[in-house]
């Protein structure tokens, strides 16, 4: 009876001597263990990251700064407007300081001449305005687009080396370092997703944003030239 139990309690002994080791993974892992292929791969796509991240915050927090308007803002101009004090309805525009405020100057500079006239130099100086509101937003687009093929490209350099290591190895390599190299090299493609992910969705929030402004700006022109044409 002992010899029994002796040899069941070695047997389990064994068997837990056997059990394959669970074999974690963290990022850093991926990232330092991808090689210099990948790990170039990961500098440039944390180079677009960051890019990606200032050029949305600095988008951002420059047209919120331009998209507040007085509500009162163009009653005042009409007012100053319809008793003729040009002048305090330029100072009005010079201390609101935002694209609504500028392009209802442009217009305010061109009374007297025809409408046509001044309603072309309004939307001459809203394309401006347009223009420095989407200032690097096209980088932000291109960079949505570029990741995840930096990435891809990462993730084929990484399956061209593991083959090549294994024509090389005349079919007798390893098939855990195969699988080590091929899934760090899909982490370039993972990451590249990331970036474009969050590059996208950055493009489209200050899109959006932009064009609450656009449609302000167009609002504005269509009040302006209403004032010109109320009858005295």
């Amino acid at each position: 009876m002992l010899n029994f139990l002796i040899q069941e309690g070695a047997e389990i002994a064994q068997d837990l001597e056997t059990i394959p080791e669970e074999k974690t993974l963290s990022v850093m892992e991926l990232l330092l263990n991808g090689g210099v292929a990948g790990q170039v791969i990961i500098g440039v796509l944390f180079i677009l990251l960051f890019v990606a991240v200032y050029i949305y915050f600095e988008r951002l927090f420059a047209i919120k700064a331009v998209s507040n308007v007085d509500g009162n803002f163009m009653n005042q101009i009409r007012d100053n407007v319809a008793t003729g004090n040009i002048q305090a309805a330029k100072v009005l525009c010079a201390q609101q300081n935002t694209p609504v405020s500028r392009l209802t100057e442009k217009g305010i500079s061109r009374i007297g001449s025809p409408l046509e006239d001044i309603n072309t130099a309004i939307e001459n100086a809203g394309k401006l305005e347009v223009y420095k509101l989407e200032k690097n937003v096209s980088v932000l687009a291109t960079i949505a687009g570029a990741a995840p093929m930096i990435g891809f490209l990462g993730t084929v350099i990484g399956m061209v080396l593991a083959f090549h290591q294994l024509a090389t190895s005349s079919g007798q390599a390893e098939m855990g370092t195969l699988a080590e190299g091929i899934y760090t090299a899909m982490t370039t493609t993972v990451a590249g997703l990331i970036v474009g992910i969050i590059a996208y969705m950055g493009y489209n929030h200050i899109v959006v944003k932009t064009d609450k402004v656009v449609h302000q700006m167009e609002a504005t022109a269509v009040d302006f030239l209403d004032i010109l044409n109320e009858p005295a």
